[in-house]
């Protein structure tokens, strides 16, 4: 009898554990939630700089200034290449809709062929001109998609002595996986700015793609702003630092500078 009744305070104390762990983790919803709604102004401008280097080490840098401003139902952001000379007028523009059901809006501006190109879903999870960012990396900033991803809330883990929590995210089905190219990530979330400062990308098969880190964070008229990212793919060997400068969060921005014909000015 003292045996079934221990077996039975053990099973008591295993599940008040487990239950207990479980509600010491909030839901990947809540956390996805809070990272979507972090405060990052109504406008930004930004300089930053890439420095991409290959296998063998030989590096490029390239120099450009970025614009973003929040619309009701809508986000809108472009940016400018300044150098070197090979890529200098290149422009990229985006329209980000709130609405699930509406797709996304990118064009690509090329100086050299002088025609723009739109960038379509099927091509999001594409490499931004040669650096190991995506279209949708450089669209999203520090957001998550909510509508492209199953969530999950794994641990807790440290991120450069910052204890984090952990969220699996898995495309919702084959075609966002193709389009995104990635089966997986893990997004390793500070609760004190509600920013991923590491990602974790697996390709389609399952093996690891990719890593990017959140190197330096400043806090800037009271908005958290990244400062240096830090992209590897574990495929190629090839690397981009991406290092950011001069951000602008008080000046406001006119709406004529997010059109096309921006992209052909060059600003």
């Amino acid at each position: 009898m003292k045996t079934i009744k221990l077996i039975f305070y053990a099973g008591l104390i295993g599940l008040w554990t487990t239950q207990a762990f479980a509600q010491a983790l909030p839901s990947a919803k809540e956390i996805i939630n809070k990272v979507n709604a972090r405060n990052e102004g109504p406008y930004v401008t930004q300089e930053f700089t890439m420095e991409l280097t290959d296998r063998r080490g030989k590096k490029q840098l390239r120099k450009t200034v970025s614009y973003r401003k929040d619309y009701e139902g809508q986000r809108k952001s472009v940016l400018f290449f300044s150098s070197p000379t090979n890529v200098k007028g290149t422009g990229f523009l985006t329209f980000d809709y709130h609405d699930a059901d509406k797709d996304d809006d990118q064009w690509l501006y090329l100086p050299a062929l002088r025609k723009t190109r739109r960038i379509s879903a099927a091509n999001r999870g594409d490499y931004f001109l040669g650096t190991d960012l995506t279209y949708e990396d450089i669209k999203k900033g520090t957001k998550i998609s909510r509508e492209d991803y199953t969530f999950k809330t794994l641990k807790k883990e440290q991120v450069d002595g910052k204890q984090c929590y952990l969220v699996e995210a898995i495309p919702v089905n084959d075609k966002i996986a193709k389009e995104l190219k990635h089966s997986k990530v893990h997004f390793y979330i500070d609760p004190k700015t509600w920013i991923s400062l590491k990602n974790e990308y697996w390709d389609i098969s399952g093996n690891p793609l990719k890593t990017t880190e959140i190197e330096a964070l400043v806090l800037i008229d009271n908005i958290w702003t990244v400062q240096k990212i830090n992209a590897v793919n574990h495929k190629t060997g090839h690397r981009s630092i991406l290092t950011f400068s001069g951000s602008d969060y008080k000046t406001e921005l006119e709406d004529d500078l997010f059109v096309e014909q921006t992209l052909l000015r060059g600003r």
